[in-house]
């Protein structure tokens, strides 16, 4: 088997590129459809693997940026990953994941997030579980309080720079969220029919915004961002509007939304799932840049990463007066430190789970007192993504 992997253009190779991603995900382009996917694709980093000539299997990289405690970080997005039956496990995507890898880190894209067919599969390869979604039908007669907000709602055209400062000021409170550009406004958020609506404080000053369309007595809300409670409330008033249309709320939330504790009847159904994994691609590159807690406190930290074993190796990350110093240990002692493999030390820092969590159910090597250093040093995080590619 001759394999050759090679850096594929979105126009110029459409006819592969899409006719794989059609068979492999189960969906159809119309002329017009085909058009918008390569314009998007564009800035996609795609590759090929060529078996005999012929495509076999590819995998699309999307350069993106995300937020962790309102520090921007460079992240590598894995998307449209797909092998033609004859040529499966073979080893093909193994290929094309180590090129993506090492093409990340050298670009300074030091995590990685992507949306699995399947986490066992995406495990092998240091991605692990980082995020959850929470999908609520709620009925419409929940948005019917009085909520008392002190503004007004106003059904408005997308103006980017309104919905963009609005988002930026809400997507900061959170980690994994995505920083959004021009491109990805256009191309993702706003593409599909939907109607935008803009709160407005007492002062007139935007605050908030709903994004959302409303077919067979359903509303469903497609995004929404606010800067405080009040905004909170306009939307929903406004949500609650809709009475004489839907019956029911279609929403997307964090998992520590307070939704529930405003409405009057909490009893609505609430889905929780898991959603998008995430993997770091530079570890002591990450652990330098990362925005640890200014606690005066140091922890030994050694990281095994199979599928990347640059990465592997003992670091002493030192927080002092609020600076990091991350130093390699070339020579540790086996019974100091916390001991993680790659995937557990993304879990912890992405904010999904506690160091504290993990040692209780017994993922973590380490002794009591490295567990509850690591545990101040790593800040309390609201966890949520909500894009998708």
């Amino acid at each position: 088997m001759n394999k050759t992997l090679k850096t594929l253009d979105a126009k110029l190779h459409q006819d592969d590129i899409f006719a794989l991603s059609q068979f492999a995900f189960q969906y159809e382009l119309s002329p017009e459809e085909m058009d918008k996917k390569v314009k998007e694709a564009e800035r996609h980093v795609i590759w090929g693997m060529f078996v005999d000539g012929n495509l076999a299997a590819k995998t699309h990289l999307i350069p993106l940026s995300v937020y962790i405690k309102g520090k921007v970080f460079k992240m590598g997005g894995i998307s449209s990953v797909a092998t033609w039956p004859e040529y499966r496990r073979q080893g093909l995507v193994k290929d094309l994941l180590t090129h993506a890898l090492k093409h990340m880190r050298a670009e300074g894209q030091m995590l990685s997030f992507l949306y699995p067919f399947s986490f066992t599969f995406y495990r092998k390869y240091g991605w692990e579980l980082a995020f959850n979604e929470v999908r609520c039908d709620i009925p419409m007669s929940a948005f019917k309080k009085r909520w008392n907000p002190e503004g007004y709602v106003r059904r408005v055209e997308g103006d980017l720079n309104v919905l963009d400062s609005i988002y930026t000021a809400y997507a900061t409170q959170f980690t994994g969220t995505l920083k959004r550009d021009e491109g990805w406004w256009r191309d993702r958020v706003l593409k599909d029919k939907h109607h935008i609506a803009v709160a407005y404080n007492q002062d007139d000053k935007p605050v908030g915004y709903v994004i959302y369309h409303v077919k067979k007595d359903v509303l469903t809300v497609t995004d929404i961002a606010f800067a405080d409670l009040n905004a909170r409330w306009l939307l929903y008033q406004f949500i609650g509007q809709h009475d004489s249309m839907a019956e029911k709320v279609k929403i997307v939330l964090p998992e520590d939304d307070p939704l529930v504790l405003h409405v009057d009847d909490p009893r609505y159904e609430q889905k929780l799932s898991p959603y998008f994994m995430a993997r770091i691609v530079d570890v002591p590159g990450f652990l330098q840049a990362y925005p640890f807690e200014a606690v005066n406190h140091s922890v030994k930290l050694s990281v095994e990463d199979e599928f990347m074993p640059e990465n592997s190796g003992t670091y002493h990350v030192t927080q002092t007066d609020g600076a990091t110093r991350v130093t390699a240990i070339q020579n540790h002692v086996n019974d100091q430190g916390v001991k993680c493999s790659v995937q557990l030390l993304t879990m912890m820092l992405l904010g999904y789970k506690r160091p504290t969590a993990l040692k209780e159910a017994g993922l973590l090597n380490a002794r009591r007192a490295d567990v509850e250093a690591l545990e101040q040093m790593i800040p309390q995080h609201r966890v949520y993504t909500a894009d998708f590619f």
